[in-house]
């Protein structure tokens, strides 16, 4: 047995002088695995922390884009706005001027109709007779270029304005005179001195009436 036990000593005596250097450098592969595992620790949190502020800074980018594409969509939508308004106006103005550009010539054609008014009221009618072959032509003569201008004023959207019976309308009558008037409500119309015309609805020239006035 002593025999035997005698060879292994010297591997014992090995392994005890060499057991420290293992020991060390065990222990330095344990701390260097440690310091790896800190540095990849501190690398992801570096990382976590410059994703973040990425994400941040994105974030930020975003918000003021969208503010700027909301900006800008509000002005588009204001400036196409704008541009409709002065669209219809444009076109309003080119219809009033289609519809009105006619009135200073009409008003000048109201001075001849009231002409041929007048003739045809100062022809006597007891004298229109087959004895006055001369005066009742001239009278009939009248009478159809009157209807015939009162045609055409029809055509281009001009008309009459005789009211009377009816209640008084500042915005289409001038009043020259106020008088009493049995059997007449009050604020009608009991005389027109002079006929009123209408352009397409707009008052051209006001009828010039006498109105009744309380009793």
């Amino acid at each position: 047995v002593r025999g035997a036990l005698r060879p292994r000593l010297p591997l014992l005596s090995v392994a005890l002088r060499t057991s420290p250097r293992l020991l060390c450098a065990a222990t330095q592969q344990k701390n260097t695995g440690q310091n790896l595992e800190e540095d990849q620790s501190q690398s992801q949190n570096e990382q976590k922390v410059e994703a973040s502020s990425a994400e941040k800074l994105l974030a930020e980018e975003k918000a003021k884009l969208e503010d700027q594409l909301k900006e800008v969509t509000e002005k588009y939508k204001r400036a196409l706005a704008d541009a409709e308004n002065v669209r219809q106006r444009s076109q309003k103005l080119v219809e009033e001027a289609k519809l009105y550009g006619i009135q200073s010539f009409c008003k000048d054609l109201l001075e001849v109709a009231d002409i041929l008014e007048k003739a045809t009221e100062s022809v006597p009618k007891e004298e229109i007779k087959d004895e006055n072959p001369h005066l009742k032509s001239l009278y009939e003569g009248l009478v159809m270029t009157e209807m015939q201008i009162q045609k055409v004023f029809k055509k281009h959207g001009l008309l009459r304005l005789n009211p009377v019976g009816a209640k008084f309308d500042p915005y289409e009558h001038e009043a020259l005179f106020h008088t009493p008037a049995e059997g007449r409500e009050p604020g009608t119309i009991a005389l027109v001195s002079k006929i009123g015309y209408k352009l397409h609805g707009r008052t051209l020239r006001p009828a010039l009436v006498g109105v009744v006035k309380d009793a």
